[in-house]
């Protein structure tokens, strides 16, 4: 579903087949109602069709960074000032009793229906990424490493995954006296089905492996992966971080048995929102989560001398849950039922194929390569470009209100959140990525005016219409 005609290079503005099949696009989109009810998207302007950045989208011209910080929704506003006039406001410590007990695992039910494909009972809200990313990985490895198996020293993780994910495997291979044994995945094409088979054996306690790669976006084979490692004997933890509500995840259907993801990206929660856990229902029981807190016991209340695990999911629990901080994602989570984690799925592919072609366009030729999978089955919600001056181009960008993202050493992502990005916005940004690069390149090869750096130098028309500055400069 992309144009058949290119834009210009001129980068000239003018009303091209890139353009008109942005807006028509966004006209059929089925999902794009929703954009209305994010806060920075202003209503009376997010109908399709829309264009222009003067009301298009006010504030920024174009976000293209969903799959690092969400946009919050109006609904979750009124939500917590709802929460803290009222819920805390009047019914001050009664409202434990009342509702906030039991919100981590009702919520962690609400996730794992809409975003999951995990049924009730086996996903709970709670700590950081981090934080849950060890218990689990600590419960695993420990219950075949010291319980059951003690053959089984080697905890199995990949060299491009996050860094939370390396540093914490680290540091329980060092407690448990455990060996890493690491998979050299190319940051282009993730984790293979056939490396996990190289590495894993009767050595094996557990597997770390992001669904969807944070550099580059590729989306592994969660289904082959979870069957190569159970043949081993192993475990296996999926950090689900940048795929949860933007790909299909199917937990059950897939015989998972861990998995962890944030709730600050494509599910809105807000900066530093909990994270959430997924424990097997036949796992629950047998494992033992290493940091045993009042909220994971038998009962709560009673505070006894020793510890006793609740039954279930609640055992993983520790202590007090963080309500104000799940309050936002609630209202993500009810929009992504509704709208069909399948129809998000849907949008998300044509966004990056349309990204992926205006790249291809406009970018490839001024030397951009792009690092992410072209094959939309293997690629998760965002797309990955390099260039040597990526990060030039990224600061210039931001100051001017479009907002990519960008890592190390010279990558910017594309992060294209399919409730929120339309068309439009994704041909507003890419344009932006375009004309800046250009003016930067022109700096450097001192044809533009200014210090040579490309900062505050003469910028194409284009970049300037979708900018929304009336002249050619920023």
């Amino acid at each position: 579903m992309t144009p058949s005609t290119d834009i210009s290079p001129a980068g000239n503005g003018s009303q091209d087949a890139h353009l008109a099949f942005a807006r028509r696009m966004d006209r059929i989109d089925g999902l794009g109602h929703y954009r209305r009810q994010f806060v920075g998207i202003d209503p009376a302007t997010a109908a399709a069709g829309a264009t222009g950045a003067a009301g298009h989208t006010p504030n920024p011209v174009a976000y293209l960074d969903g799959n690092s910080l969400g946009r919050p929704l109006r609904a979750s506003v009124a939500r917590i000032t709802e929460f803290l006039t009222h819920d805390w406001g009047t019914r001050l410590i009664r409202g434990w009793d009342e509702a906030w007990m039991d919100l981590p695992l009702k919520i962690g039910d609400d996730i794992g229906r809409a975003a999951l494909g995990a049924g009730p009972g086996q996903v709970f809200v709670g700590d950081s990424t981090t934080v849950l990313l060890y218990k689990l990985a600590r419960a695993a490895v420990d219950y075949l490493r010291v319980d059951t198996e003690p053959m089984r020293t080697e905890i199995v993780l990949d060299t491009d995954n996050f860094p939370t994910d390396r540093y914490l495997l680290e540091g329980v291979a060092a407690e448990r006296g455990m060996t890493l044994r690491w998979i050299h995945s190319d940051p282009a094409s993730g984790v293979t089905v056939e490396q996990v088979r190289q590495a894993v054996g009767p050595q094996t306690a557990l597997v770390l492996l992001s669904h969807v790669a944070y550099r580059s976006g590729f989306l592994a084979d969660m289904r082959a992966i979870t069957t190569v490692v159970h043949a081993a004997g192993g475990l296996v933890l999926w950090d689900l971080s940048h795929s949860v509500g933007s790909v299909v995840v199917e937990l059950d259907l897939c015989d998972v048995d861990l998995a962890v993801g944030c709730s600050y990206k494509y599910l809105n929660g807000g900066p530093g929102a909990p994270a959430f856990a997924y424990v097997r229902r036949d796992l629950q029981d047998v494992l033992t989560q290493p940091i045993q807190g009042w909220m994971g016991t038998k009962d709560v209340f009673t505070m006894g001398p020793g510890y006793v695990p609740a039954d279930g999911i609640r055992r993983f629990m520790s202590g007090t849950p963080p309500i104000v901080g799940m309050l936002a994602m609630q209202d993500s989570i009810a929009m992504i039922e509704e709208a069909g984690i399948d129809s998000l799925r849907a949008k998300s592919v044509a966004l990056t194929e349309f990204a992926l072609t205006l790249v291809d366009a406009w970018l490839a030729p001024m030397g951009v390569t792009v690092s992410s999978p072209r094959e939309p089955t293997h690629r998760g919600g965002h797309l990955t470009v390099n260039h040597p001056a990526m990060l030039q181009v990224t600061q210039i960008l931001w100051e001017h209100d479009v907002i990519p993202d960008f890592r190390t050493p010279d990558a910017l992502r594309i992060g294209l959140s399919p409730l929120s990005t339309s068309f439009v916005e994704t041909f507003e940004g890419v344009a932006a990525i375009r004309d800046v690069l250009r003016g930067v390149l022109l700096g450097q090869s001192g044809l533009a005016g200014g210090n040579g750096t490309g900062l505050g130098s003469g910028l194409g028309a284009g970049a300037a219409g979708a900018l929304g500055a009336p002249g050619v400069g920023l």
